[in-house]
């Protein structure tokens, strides 16, 4: 789904995103709402990038990317970690590009992105390559979803990756 984002473009660099993890829902500009087999996820575009929230009958996992006043948690390069009963994996890096190999990027993501049954992108006013984008799947028994954060006037492209599934515990052998 492509939409055009009616607000300013706050998040103007990519030093400036931040990773959150467990925080409540944000003020959306736009959502899509997923069922993932028994999974409920909601992709969000914030003015300032992006919120992804999961829901299992095991609870609620949220991830927040964006420019986030007061957040002292810069994007970091990876996380691994337990939340409740699931395992949380997250991985980040910018590229940067020269314009024309930006803009091409810049294309190839938004038609994947825009087409896609469980792709969410949000163009900002000023820019067709101002964007945040992001995409799910549920792929053996995990959510996964990978997002873009655009910024066509520093040639910079931050990607994310990340990846839920349920936590099984440690085999214990008995002798």
């Amino acid at each position: 789904m492509l939409t055009t984002l009616n607000t300013s473009y706050t998040d103007t660099r990519a030093a400036d995103l931040a990773w959150a993890l467990g925080r409540e829902p944000l003020p959306a500009l736009a959502a899509l709402d997923l069922e993932l087999a028994d999974t409920k996820l909601q992709l969000r575009l914030l003015g300032a990038s992006h919120q992804v929230l999961l829901e299992e009958e095991r609870g609620i996992c949220s991830e927040t990317v964006a420019c986030i006043a007061g957040s002292s948690t810069p994007l970091p390069l990876g996380v691994a970690k337990r939340v409740d009963d699931w395992e949380y994996e997250f991985a980040a890096r910018v590229e940067v590009l020269s314009p024309g190999t930006f803009k091409g990027r810049a294309q190839e993501l938004l038609a994947l992105v825009a087409d896609h049954p469980h792709g969410l992108v949000g163009v900002f006013p000023g820019s067709p390559y101002a964007f945040t984008a992001l995409l799910a799947q549920h792929h053996e028994g995990q959510v996964h979803w990978r997002t873009w954060h655009a910024y066509p006037q520093d040639g910079q492209l931050v990607a994310t990756r990340t990846k839920v599934g349920v936590h099984v515990p440690a085999a214990v052998f008995v002798n």
